[in-house]
């Protein structure tokens, strides 16, 4: 993304391989941070049988799939909006950007009413009622509202990622022959999109 700075204080060296380069090794990091999250779920996850699957029956598995549903139909718009600017479209590539970003607000606006509603059950972290639950049940909404948080801060990160593209290619920073910046940001969002069918499987359908 640093060529679009260079070309808003006037110095254009634009290089689309450079660009790409740092920005998969930034995609790597993400891919341990979250890698790691897996790894210590499957390892308390063995530690914890019964009370995992305990806690999965407690998830709302329709709010799961509309949600998992919402990410897939953004990843397609997404890809669809590079398509478009490709061809020279800008317009569509904007609208297909905006309607993005109203499915990223549905996907938060969904995880804040499963959030509420085990916040109102006593279920949250920090919550003393928590403490009552047994140990193995505690780990699995720890991870659950960790991992969740993670993937959901990455959804708004996203989201303004794309909002910034949006304002670039209307104003003609960002367009056919200079695509780097919108294909990072789409790599990003497919990249959310990606750790969300890993979460989903395994907070909502295993039994």
């Amino acid at each position: 993304m640093s060529e679009l700075a260079a070309a808003e204080h006037g110095h254009d060296h634009y290089d689309p391989e450079a660009n790409k380069l740092g920005f998969w090794l930034f995609l790597f990091t993400e891919l341990l941070l979250f890698g790691t999250m897996f790894i210590a779920f499957a390892m308390y996850q063995d530690m914890y049988k019964i009370e995992f699957i305990e806690g999965t029956h407690h998830q709302n598995i329709i709010l799961g799939t509309v949600n998992t549903i919402v990410l897939l139909t953004s990843s397609l718009t997404m890809a669809l909006a590079i398509q478009a600017l490709r061809r020279g479209l800008k317009t569509l590539s904007i609208a297909y950007m905006a309607f993005t970003i109203v499915c990223s607000a549905g996907f938060c606006v969904i995880k804040f009413i499963e959030w509420s509603a085990k916040y109102h059950k006593g279920i949250f972290l920090l919550n003393e009622n928590m403490d009552t639950l047994p140990k193995g049940e505690q780990v699995y909404y720890g991870l659950y509202f960790t991992m969740t948080g993670f993937h959901a801060f990455h959804v708004l990160v996203g989201a303004l990622l794309i909002i910034w593209v949006m304002v670039a290619v209307a104003k003609g920073k960002v367009h056919a022959k200079r695509l780097s910046f919108i294909d990072n940001v789409g790599l990003f969002w497919h990249l959310v999109d990606l750790v969300w069918i890993f979460l989903f499987p395994l907070f909502y359908l295993i039994r």
